[in-house]
């Protein structure tokens, strides 16, 4: 347990940045299951539409530091060479 007041300070800050986190992390993972969802459905416009909203929310969460930059670059990489399966 924390005792001194800037220790306990951090503390509150920390469970507001994890919240924050957490709720970015989620934003993410429901913006991919779209893309994954239409991309098993098998719809190519639904999957690129799908795509277009989650790149930038797993982008923002690179710049925030909520995943890393590589892994949210990947993630975007492989949803769009299925989506470009897809097309042909």
């Amino acid at each position: 347990m924390a005792n001194t007041t800037s220790a306990k300070k951090a503390t509150r800050k920390i469970a507001r940045r994890t919240a924050v986190n957490k709720a970015r992390r989620s934003r993410i993972r429901t913006h991919v299951r779209a893309v994954e969802e239409a991309i098993a459905g098998g719809s190519h416009d639904t999957a690129l539409a799908a795509l277009k909203a989650a790149e930038p929310e797993m982008m923002r969460a690179a710049q925030k530091g909520v995943v890393h930059k590589r892994t949210a670059s990947r993630k975007v990489s492989r949803l769009s060479a299925q989506i470009g399966k897809l097309a042909k």
